[in-house]
């Protein structure tokens, strides 16, 4: 922010640095709500995009799910419409259209199986505590009881199961048939009301900001709150009728992750209430830095279309990566050890703790355009989809028993990355 101002300042002491500051806004106004015009403004959004990022969102997979859906159904699904007329309605009322996707979709067993899931995960997490010997007891005990405090959210609010407080949560929100840009100013009007009520109001820790549908997870320092909506507690990441090595592999990691991000190098800053204090003493905060710097260093190394990623950049997501990792692996041995007779997956002549790898890297198969790549390389504090798997499982011990890498090898290096 404050290399914001001065920037602000510098432009501001020009006539010439006005315009620029007055045309900024002016089209940060107007691309904000080219979503609401007609195709062709669309377009010429997409058309921006596909020259910042290789991509106009639509390409490869688009053209090969209309090759699937006219096989399966007569149709390419050309006209998308309906996809565009749907997301746009989850972004408004998005929490009375996930109470129609709890009801309709979402599987009732997976709530509760989840927050099992992320209980077991947590215990994990803190048994693992004591064995950090960088940490001083007195932190040590004090991270515990964060962990302790901190307020899973799983599935979707209850609310959006009552349609009398699911009305209340819209009151005051209109729409005119046939005014789908005026809507758009009204919804814009309506949400600014509601923000600035808040401003008057005790913080709700228990609030949702995202919606149910949303394929996403999150964790809030503020609050101290980790938020997994229905949308991300489905396949590839999670199934109640999956092997529990598949749903510990992906579903349990992401919920390690966001764990994890109460202990990065932001969320540790943060106590057990979401207050913003120094709670860990200097000697913990200087032994965390050190083994903090070694992510910086593994991860700066890695590189794609001979571009270095940024270690610093993405240090609180790969230390989230790493710890999430570790938590879940752990809790899932945990979870052998009362189920001894879990049956192995047909098919594949694979371990049980061998699948659970498989499932983590599972989800992060994907594809980018060189132009995209160099986008997330300079802004994204997430590393590339390729090392936020190769860079934690090169770091997990138990990675390299389970498939018997050789040591010193690139997937088993003498030098580890541990924090968590």
């Amino acid at each position: 922010m404050a290399n914001m101002s001065s920037l602000v300042r510098e432009y501001m002491s020009t006539e010439s640095g006005k315009v620029v500051i007055c045309n900024y806004l002016g089209w940060s106004l107007v691309h904000s709500m080219v979503s609401y015009l007609s195709e062709p403004f669309r377009e010429a959004s997409k058309v921006l995009r596909k020259a910042l990022m290789g991509s106009d969102g639509s390409e490869p997979f688009r053209e090969a799910s209309k090759v699937l859906r006219k096989a399966l159904m007569g149709s390419d699904g050309s006209d998308t419409t309906w996809r565009y007329c749907v997301t746009d309605t989850n972004t408004v009322i998005g929490f009375a259209l996930g109470a129609m996707f709890v009801r309709e979709v979402f599987d009732g067993d997976s709530k509760p199986l989840a927050q099992n899931m992320i209980q077991e995960v947590k215990d994990a997490f803190k048994n693992n505590l004591p064995l950090l010997k960088w940490m001083d007891p007195e932190t040590r005990e004090l991270a515990k009881e964060k962990a302790d405090a901190i307020n899973n959210m799983i599935g979707f609010p209850d609310f959006i199961t009552n349609p009398k407080k699911l009305d209340e949560k819209y009151k005051g929100l209109e729409f005119v048939e046939n005014e789908y840009f005026e809507n758009n100013i009204r919804v814009s009007q309506f949400l600014l009301r509601k923000n600035m009520l808040r401003l008057y109001r005790p913080t709700n820790k228990t609030e949702w900001e995202m919606t149910p549908t949303t394929v996403n997870a999150y964790y809030t320092p503020t609050k101290n709150q980790i938020v997994f909506p229905a949308g991300i507690l489905q396949a590839p990441f999670y199934d109640p009728n999956y092997p529990k090595s598949l749903n510990f592999g992906a579903m349990g990691v992401v919920m390690g992750h966001e764990l994890t991000h109460a202990f990065d190098d932001q969320g540790r800053e943060y106590d057990k209430t979401g207050n913003l204090h120094q709670w860990w003493k200097n000697s913990t905060i200087q032994s965390f830095q050190s083994r903090a710097k070694c992510f910086v260093d593994q991860y700066s190394n890695y590189s794609i279309n001979n571009e270095n990623l940024n270690g610093k950049q993405t240090l609180g997501e790969n230390i989230a990566d790493n710890g999430g990792l570790k938590a879940a692996f752990h809790a899932f041995e945990d979870w052998l050890t009362t189920h001894p007779d879990e049956l192995p997956l047909p098919g594949v002549n694979l371990t049980h703790k061998q699948l659970f790898y498989v499932g983590f890297a599972q989800v992060w198969c994907s594809t980018e355009t060189p132009e995209a790549i160099h986008l997330q390389i300079l802004s994204d504090p997430h590393s590339p989809a390729k090392y936020r798997v190769v860079g934690t499982v090169s770091n997990s011990e138990e990675f390299a028993r389970e498939f018997k890498c050789r040591k010193s090898s690139s997937m088993n290096p003498k030098k580890k990355c541990e924090v968590w």
